[in-house]
């Protein structure tokens, strides 16, 4: 038995998606860096001013995650000693 045809495609694009910003488009642009094993990502662009470099971006992750391994030491001790005082 076959399969019903895929329903048409629109004609017109959606709203949020505006022509002039597929012109600039590369085919491949990123394919190097992408068999190399590293992540593409898009940042906002808010972010994308605060961290103009991948250096940058990377700094910042790097902290936060440094950060997080901390406080989580921290939360994960004081919690195992507030169940130890609450038995006795």
């Amino acid at each position: 038995m076959k399969k019903d045809s895929p329903l048409p495609l629109p004609e017109e694009m959606r709203k949020e998606y505006k022509r002039s910003d597929f012109s600039k488009l590369v085919r491949g642009k990123f394919y190097k860096q992408a068999i190399a094993g590293t992540h593409v990502v898009l940042l906002e662009p808010s972010i994308a001013k605060a961290f103009p470099t991948s250096e940058a971006v990377n700094e910042a992750l790097s902290g936060l995650l440094t950060l997080a391994k901390r406080t989580t030491r921290l939360t994960r001790r004081s919690s195992a000693r507030a169940k130890v005082v609450a038995r006795r």
